[in-house]
């Protein structure tokens, strides 16, 4: 039996611990072309923040290296799986590249404002929050282009909160609810990212009750919109208000604390 034979009958995690063991680049090859197709999943499931300015096999040869980092970074005996793990990496590099562009069209922009200003049209007008299909007939618009604006308005909205988080962590250090970079942290990132992990919570927990439900179902649970909507028993269009609401919360939460450590950063240099 030749060695690649050999490797094919072991799992990966009995791969990660033998390249933890001998660092045979063999190895890694092999453990970085069993989650080639994650690479691909994530890329095409997250296609729409990145289409405007680069190309779905850029994003899968970066989301490679990405593995292979990972790889070497990863603790086996930490109990945490890596397909979690390198799930996370993935996703946080395509973030870092949507943050650095304006990848939200004003078109979709302005989709979004006029399907927020339905829904309160249609709710005062109906004394209920409207369904999917009263809101796509009172603009005139499919089905397939209110999915497509509110997912994107959704991924607009994570982002914004992600670019506040990373603004109060100087752009070191990753966001606990969309991109957890995995660093050899000094003592000082340490205390900063737990620091943040507790502002955060506390903006959560002075959100309304549904409103921490959906974050929870959202980023937690991770249920897509349609999925809240079927557990809350209510319309997706109101599941995305509650969805944008509370972002729009923990974002001047998070904007409150910037602008307290900044006045105290500079009351100190004073």
């Amino acid at each position: 039996m030749n060695t690649q034979e050999l490797y094919k009958e072991k799992s990966n995690e009995e791969l990660l611990k033998l390249y933890k063991e001998t660092g045979s680049l063999e190895i890694k090859q092999e453990i970085v072309m069993r989650y080639v197709y994650l690479v691909k999943s994530i890329a095409l499931q997250m296609r729409d923040i990145y289409m405007s300015f680069v190309q779905v096999d850029d994003i899968i040869n970066e989301g490679v290296i990405a593995i292979m980092s990972a790889i070497d970074k990863f603790d086996v005996d930490k109990n945490v799986k890596f397909e979690t793990y390198i799930s996370k990496r993935i996703k946080g590099m395509i973030i870092d590249l949507a943050r650095k562009q304006d990848w939200v069209p004003r078109s979709t922009r302005k989709s979004t404002r006029d399907i927020e200003d339905a829904v309160t049209t249609l709710y005062n007008k109906l004394g209920y929050y409207p369904s999917v299909q009263e809101v796509t007939k009172y603009l005139d618009i499919s089905a397939e282009k209110y999915h497509n604006t509110m997912r994107k308005a959704a991924l607009f909205n994570i982002l914004s909160l992600d670019m506040v988080l990373a603004e109060a962590q100087g752009n070191e250090i990753g966001v606990k609810m969309s991109v957890q970079q995995e660093t050899h942290e000094q003592p000082e990132e340490r205390f900063l990212k737990r620091e943040l992990t507790e502002v955060l919570a506390e903006g959560i927990r002075e959100l309304k009750e549904n409103e921490q439900l959906v974050i929870s179902l959202y980023y937690i649970e991770e249920l897509n919109m349609r999925q809240i909507a079927d557990v809350l028993s209510v319309s997706e269009p109101r599941v995305s208000q509650i969805h944008a609401n509370a972002i729009k919360k923990l974002r001047k939460h998070m904007e409150k604390f910037n602008e307290e450590r900044e006045r105290k950063d500079v009351s100190g240099i004073l």
